[in-house]
């Protein structure tokens, strides 16, 4: 799989309560009480690229908020996307696309990267524990690899 191809299919199944509300931009308001994927994909198109929702964020105007909580009612982004064979080969040998992708959605800066490659295959039987793994459990077993590991902490509180 493409890395462009993977951060597009990620983009897209990360559906969330909207930055700054649901109600937040001229997107909402110009496809407003309209439903489905095609209304959804152009309010959120012309919100992004114009940029009035972020500046409604940050003036509190164009029906946005920054008060309420995110939420993200989807699944795992590698669990959607058929990534953990892909992720568990990568780890296994502390290379690949998957890996590094994995890192990327973690926040690892780029010069940390290597050092993640290099800790997750060492402590691979520890976040791949099971036969049956979900991607709920690798997740959660690799946020305390990473705790533990003095470099790679500060992103496990990120993540």
């Amino acid at each position: 799989m493409r890395l462009g191809t993977l951060f597009t299919a990620v983009s897209i199944n990360a559906m969330a309560l909207a930055p700054g509300g649901p109600d937040c931009g001229w997107g909402n308001m110009l496809f407003e009480g309209q439903r489905g994927t095609p209304a959804h994909f152009l309010a959120s198109t012309t919100n992004g690229t114009s940029g009035n929702a972020t500046f409604g964020m940050t003036s509190g105007t164009n029906g946005c908020s920054t008060n309420a909580s995110l939420t993200y009612g989807g699944k795992s982004w590698f669990a959607m996307n058929g990534m953990m064979n892909e992720l568990s080969e990568d780890m296994a040998k502390g290379n690949g696309e998957a890996l590094t992708t994995y890192a990327v959605v973690l926040g690892v800066a780029p010069e940390d990267r290597a050092h993640f490659a290099a800790v997750t295959h060492e402590h691979f039987q520890q976040i791949f524990s099971k036969a049956d793994v979900t991607a709920e459990d690798v997740h959660t077993n690799t946020l305390a690899v990473l705790k533990s590991d003095p470099r790679l902490a500060k992103y496990a509180t990120q993540a």
